[in-house]
Parts: structure tokens; C-alpha cells; sequence
């Protein structure tokens, strides 16, 4: 996605507002679903005017997309976290991790499983969950090669991208069964992660003697 200008940053009393109306239409969207999300129900839950609302976001679309965004935002920054390069055997391991504390943002958060997982049939949101699924997977595939020396990958195909989706897959059918991501599911989901990664990178991969120098960024 091309970026013409980087927005500018809103000012503190105007974040406050904004927060004020993601942590309502967080709330809402976990404890009732995107169906009962409206730009009233939202301002009433914040006790702010419907005015103020649309002040910063013009629809309901609008302000799932903030919410996705904010989702994704802890995706991120569970891939930047630190990683104990000496106890990583194979590039299994460090699959395991990533999808584990994935798993963990997910169950912690009603709100992420109703945007991402859940069937909404809003076109906008899917489309930003795609394109924040591409900007994760290059940082994904950025943090594997940081640990392991990877072969030569397809530049048609956003390899990374694609496993994270095909696992949501197995977690959404699990959210539409069971309004959770049961153990059982959350290991099929991992396997399917795997085993799509493993279609493109061998067994056993050689590991790094440390991490490369280069820091990783989003």
C-alpha cells in the first residue's frame, strides 16, 4: 500500500477522544458483535455526543478499520518481541512462538475474534485485515530469517502472509462453532501454519550462529 504522507499526530485532547471511542466500540463489538455497533450506540457507551464520533470517524467501517488497525498493532508487536535465539532447535520452534502468542492476543481479546475471525461480511474491514496480513507476514518472514538461514522463497506469492490467513481459517471455523478458539482447534490451526510454511522451507533449516545484526522493523 503506498503511503503518500504520513498523518500527523492528534493532538493529546483529540487521542483521548479517540481512545474514548475505540475502548466503547471495543466493548460493544466483544460483548454484543458488529451487529449491534452504531455510531449512537457507540457515543452513548463513551457518554460523548454521536457528533463527536463522527468528528473522527464518518461510519461504522470507519472505526472497525481504526479497531483492526489497533488489532493488528499487538500482532506486530508480538513479532518484535524478544526471541531466545539459543533455545530455538528448528524453524518449528519459532513458528510454535509466533503462533502461540498470536493465540494469546486472540483469546484475551473478544474484539480481535469478532474482526478478524468472525463472519461480518464487511468488505473494508476484510480489505485492511489483508493488507495488515501482508505487512505482517514480510516482518515474519523478516524475524525467520533473522534466526535461520532461509532458501530462496517466491516473489508472486506472500508466503507468510498466506500461512497466518490459512491458520485463521481453522481459528474462524472455531469462533463460529464454539465462540472460541478451543485447544484442539488452536493446534490444528498451528499444524495448518506449519504445514503450509513447510510446502516452501525443508525440515530442518540451518540455524543462524546469532541472530543477524540488522534490527527488525514493522
Amino acid at each position: 500500500m503506498t503511503r503518500l504522507a504520513t498523518p500527523r499526530k492528534p493532538r493529546a485532547r483529540s487521542q483521548a477522544r479517540i481512545d474514548s471511542i475505540l475502548d466503547a466500540a471495543r466493548f460493544l463489538l466483544a460483548s454484543e458483535g458488529v451487529a449491534s455497533l452504531s455510531i449512537y450506540s457507540v457515543a452513548e457507551r463513551a457518554q460523548i455526543p454521536p457528533s463527536s464520533v463522527y468528528h473522527f470517524f464518518a461510519n461504522v467501517p470507519a472505526l472497525l478499520e481504526a479497531l483492526t488497525a489497533d488489532v493488528h498493532s499487538a500482532f506486530r508487536a508480538c513479532l518484535l518481541a524478544p526471541i531466545d535465539h539459543a533455545g530455538l532447535t528448528q524453524w518449528r520452534d519459532l513458528s510454535r512462538l509466533v503462533e502461540q502468542r498470536m493465540l494469546l492476543i486472540y483469546n484475551q481479546d473478544a474484539a480481535a475474534r469478532q474482526l478478524i475471525l468472525a463472519q461480518h461480511g464487511l468488505s473494508e474491514v476484510t480489505q485492511a485485515d489483508r493488507q495488515h496480513d501482508i505487512e505482517l507476514g514480510d516482518l515474519m518472514h523478516k524475524l525467520f530469517d533473522h534466526h535461520f538461514q532461509l532458501p530462496a522463497l517466491p516473489t508472486d506469492v506472500d508466503v507468510f502472509a498466506l500461512a497466518m490467513e490459512l491458520g485463521d481459517r481453522v481459528y474462524a471455523r472455531s469462533v463460529q462453532l464454539h465462540d472460541q478458539i478451543t485447544p484442539r482447534m488452536a493446534e490444528e490451526g498451528m499444524r495448518v501454519f506449519d504445514a503450509y510454511l513447510g510446502l516452501y522451507l525443508p525440515p530442518f533449516l540451518p540455524k543462524r550462529d546469532a541472530p543477524t545484526i540488522q534490527v527488525i522493523r514493522p
